[in-house]
């Protein structure tokens, strides 16, 4: 199995630390809104790595956090007139069943770095100690860049270059930093805003030193996969890099892997041009399966366009191979003789698991794989029909379907709801909320969801639709 490591600029050989095993740390979302499309490609593309390397028989850890405390969650909190772990909680809420509705596993450990403070207060004063790290008068606390002399190892940056041409990427507050370069580990509150105490001021931590203590935390100084967006190389990841292991001693992470930008009809994707889609928006019209079966037909380095002519191809893809597994469901019944010929066409079926291998384990080729299925779809199609004997239909669902599910894609049909069930379940849902059994109702909206109908509460009551 190869690997693009981002730090090496190649392909490598994947050699976990530990054989058998494998601690991965995947860079989770900010949470202040719904997430967007955007959130969702690094969601789906290591999951389905997560789910192939299980394949392939390794235990993986897999580590995916949370960050609840930010500028945007304080700004929205202050908009609300909430406490800013009110807008956290709902978002996280609300994405893990943007998650499931994807078919995204729950990570090994979701944590949250709010949860994480000491271990962050230990790690800055650690770094203080070892000389690599400072705290300036107001209380503000910078990781001194130049010490750590193999800065810029995975962005490919050169310190002076970034000194010279990209006072941009620079954070603020350069007056009482020692270099324009150091960045911030700990940073006073202002007015209004959620603080912990620490040694140096009343403040919270800087955004880089949360993914370093938590990866710590729960999978080691050492970690084989660390994974993210592209827009994370620098400087979140390159910071990470430096944090850790000038505080651990010992290299950070083997192995680097980043996602590729998704684009709305060939335009990077924002708020101000109008091409804004969360994950809601996406299920509205699609059942999140097609959106996951289009995240995986590029590979995950490449640049992915998204648009509607797209999701339909998607949705018809998808189609076929729900419906080669529904066909041979229909099959199931038959009691016809198990043949010679259906024994050698098995055989001969297996070619498609050994391709589909080489496309995953040549860095999670998940566009070739994808190909692979499509090409079982074909076999299946030709070679079974309702005389086919029971035993070789099985082998045959449990082939497509294995190679499905290493993708994430379910290849049972939802049921269809009749409309008085769907206004049955509304009534029982309002009853809920009179009641104020808020539990319930929410309960019963997210059984709607995951059977593709969507809720609306208006000023006119409840309206629904069919995603």
């Amino acid at each position: 199995m190869k690997i693009y490591n981002t730090l090496t600029k190649s392909k490598q050989e994947f050699v976990p630390l530990e054989p058998g095993k494998v601690k991965m740390y995947v860079c989770g979302p900010t949470v202040y809104n719904l997430i967007h499309i955007g959130n969702a490609r690094p969601m789906i593309v290591f999951d389905t790595v997560r789910r192939y390397m299980e394949y392939r028989g390794y235990e993986v850890n897999y580590v995916s956090n949370f960050t609840d405390v930010d500028d945007k969650i304080i700004k929205k909190a202050i908009e609300e007139g909430v406490e800013a772990s009110v807008i956290s909680e709902r978002y996280i809420a609300e994405c893990k069943k943007d998650m499931e509705a994807m078919n995204v596993r729950p990570a090994t450990t979701h944590p949250l770095a709010t949860q994480e403070i000491c271990g962050m207060l230990d790690m800055i004063g650690d770094l203080i100690e070892k000389g690599y790290a400072y705290p300036a008068a107001d209380g503000t606390v910078y990781f001194r860049t130049r010490k750590f002399k193999e800065y810029g190892k995975l962005s490919h940056k050169n310190l002076d270059d970034l000194q010279g041409g990209n006072r941009s990427l620079l954070v603020s507050g350069e007056d009482q930093k020692e270099d324009a370069l150091d960045f911030v580990l700990w940073k006073p509150k202002k007015d209004g805003e959620p603080y912990w105490e620490s040694p140096w001021c009343n403040g919270r931590p800087g955004w880089h030193i949360e993914c370093s203590v938590m990866s710590k935390k729960y999978l080691g100084d050492e970690i084989d996969i660390h994974a993210g967006g592209e827009d994370l190389v620098f400087p979140h990841h390159e910071n990470e890099i430096a944090q850790s292991e000038a505080a651990n001693g010992v290299q950070f992470a083997k192995y680097w892997m980043h996602n590729a930008f998704l684009n709305i009809d060939n335009k990077k994707m924002s708020k101000s041009a109008g091409n804004f889609f969360t994950v809601r928006d996406i299920a509205e019209k699609y059942d999140l399966q097609v959106l996951r079966f289009f995240m995986l037909s590029a590979h995950y380095r490449s640049p992915l366009n998204f648009s509607a002519d797209l999701m339909e191809a998607a949705k018809n893809g998808l189609e076929r191979i729900v419906t080669c597994a529904e066909k041979l469901n229909s099959y199931l019944t038959n009691d016809n003789l198990y043949t010679d010929k259906e024994k050698q066409l098995l055989v001969e079926a297996q070619k498609y698991n050994e391709r589909y291998n080489e496309a995953m384990d040549d860095d999670f080729n998940t566009a070739d794989a994808i190909s692979v299925i499509f090409e079982l779809v074909k076999f299946i199609n030709t070679n079974t029909d309702e005389n086919s004997s029971k035993e070789f239909v099985e082998s045959l669902l449990k082939q497509l379907t294995t190679l499905a599910d290493i993708c994430g894609l379910i290849l049972e049909r939802k049921e269809e709801m009749l409309d008085q069930e769907i206004e049955d379940m509304i009534t029982a849902r309002q009853a809920a909320r009179k009641e104020k059994n808020f539990k319930l109702a929410d309960e019963i909206r997210d059984t709607l969801l995951q059977k593709g109908i969507i809720l609306e509460d208006t000023r006119e009551g409840v309206k629904w639709k069919r995603a």
